[in-house]
């Protein structure tokens, strides 16, 4: 905080009179930042591919430093970075006070794990919010839902998960099953922890941006990063894609810029190559949809065949992102595209509650028919739909009941993107 306040107050104090002196401010705090980053989260990942190397030219590897990741870093080093940027761009003020830009890069609903805020939406709510009985319910509500979504669908599904995740032959039925129970429960628990963020915002008088809009019913890889954690998404564009050329530099560069963006994007998530390969994974997909639309070469698909073509690719990139190793990823591919093991096995089945497969349909439907049943409604008359809504509305709380108890009997279950 210390660091991008003393450096943005530079980088505005000199915008104007030596621009040139405001963008070595600008690299210096950037840098700064980023470093931070990478020591905190990168620094053994590179020594363990140093060491790989070394080994291999039979040298004496180097030992591993015990570094404590700090939680949330990567979305408030992200802030920061943001507001260097912006205020170089003038697209943003610069704080008024040490203590404005340490609640924007410290405000506890969102810090932990996004929306990633950027500091011109947020400025002005720092000095006039309006509060009212009305916003106050509102973000209840919202944060009611928010945790229903985590712990009746997320983490319910989540045994399913790691019984696939845990044997190295799931067989067919298994592989399939873990891998569309880790599809569902990354979204309900992501997206829970930016609804609860969205609700305690406004419940204190913040209007945070959204962060999901139904990314599941995409009809291709570019319509899913407009929808799936549309704040990093934007950050991504905003930071790296356009400064990088976009798609102004012709089609090669295009694609370069694509890849490199998702590359990127993938590390960002973790230390690991995993996420690299997701990453290259998804930037690929989005290289080969540019590739494919002009008209010579695609015939656009209708939406019954699109929205399951796009989710099953990206059903087959969070095994890579789940998988706690290249090896064992594959393994899993394996089984999936094997057709061998129809039936669970006796070590896997037993493991399978109803519940858990009762939630893991009930996620798959309201994934599905609630992006059509809120189509239905807005193209209603309001007098039609808002008794549906307000009856919607009372289901939540003996919902959130349900869920504090059940929260109270299971085993301590922190939200996914915790660890990134």
């Amino acid at each position: 905080m210390l660091w991008t306040y003393f450096i943005g107050k530079h980088i505005a104090k000199n915008s104007s009179a030596a621009p040139k002196r405001a963008r070595h401010f600008l690299i210096l705090g950037v840098t700064g930042n980023l470093g931070t980053l990478a020591y905190f989260k990168y620094f053994n990942f590179g020594l363990e591919n140093l060491n790989s190397i070394l080994e291999l030219l039979g040298a004496e590897p180097f030992a591993s430093w015990n570094i404590i990741l700090p939680i949330g870093v990567s979305f408030y080093i992200f802030q920061a970075t943001s507001y260097l940027i912006d205020v170089y761009r003038n697209d943003a003020p610069p704080a008024k006070n040490f203590w404005d830009l340490s609640a924007f890069i410290a405000l506890f609903p969102q810090l932990i794990a996004g929306p990633i805020l950027r500091y011109k939406d947020v400025a002005a709510q720092f000095n006039v919010r309006s509060h009212s009985w009305e916003m106050f319910s509102e973000g209840a509500t919202r944060f009611m839902l928010g945790f229903c979504k985590k712990v009746l669908i997320a983490d319910a599904v989540a045994p399913l998960v790691t019984m696939t995740f845990s044997y190295s032959e799931p067989g067919f039925t298994g592989a399939w099953l873990g891998a569309l129970a880790y599809t569902l429960q990354l979204y309900f628990d992501f997206s829970a922890y930016s609804d609860m963020a969205i609700g305690l915002g406004l419940m204190m008088g913040f209007r945070f941006m959204e962060n999901f809009n139904h990314p599941y019913i995409s009809q291709s890889i570019t319509a899913f990063w407009q929808r799936w954690h549309i704040s990093l998404s934007r950050w991504l564009r905003d930071y790296l894609y356009i400064p990088l050329g976009g798609n102004r530099k012709g089609v090669r560069r295009t694609y370069i810029n694509l890849s490199l963006v998702m590359l990127l994007g993938g590390l960002w998530h973790g230390a690991s190559w995993t996420f690299v390969l997701w990453g290259v994974w998804h930037g690929s997909l989005l290289v080969l949809e540019r590739f494919l639309a002009c008209p010579q070469r695609w015939h656009t698909l209708p939406a019954w065949l699109s929205v399951p073509r796009t989710f099953l690719l990206i059903v087959t990139g969070w095994v890579m992102f789940r998988a706690e190793s290249i090896a064992q990823a594959f393994d899993i591919y394996r089984a999936m595209f094997s057709f061998e093991g129809f039936t669970l096995g006796e070590t896997v089945a037993w493991q399978v509650s109803g519940f858990s497969i009762t939630m893991f349909m009930l996620g798959y439907l309201l994934v599905f028919t609630v992006p059509w049943l809120q189509t239905k409604l807005k193209s209603s008359s309001r007098t039609l739909h808002s008794p549906l809504l307000a009856s919607a509305q009372l289901i939540i709380l003996p919902l959130f009941v349900l869920a504090t108890m059940r929260l109270s009997a299971q085993a301590f279950s922190p939200f996914l993107y915790f660890q990134f």
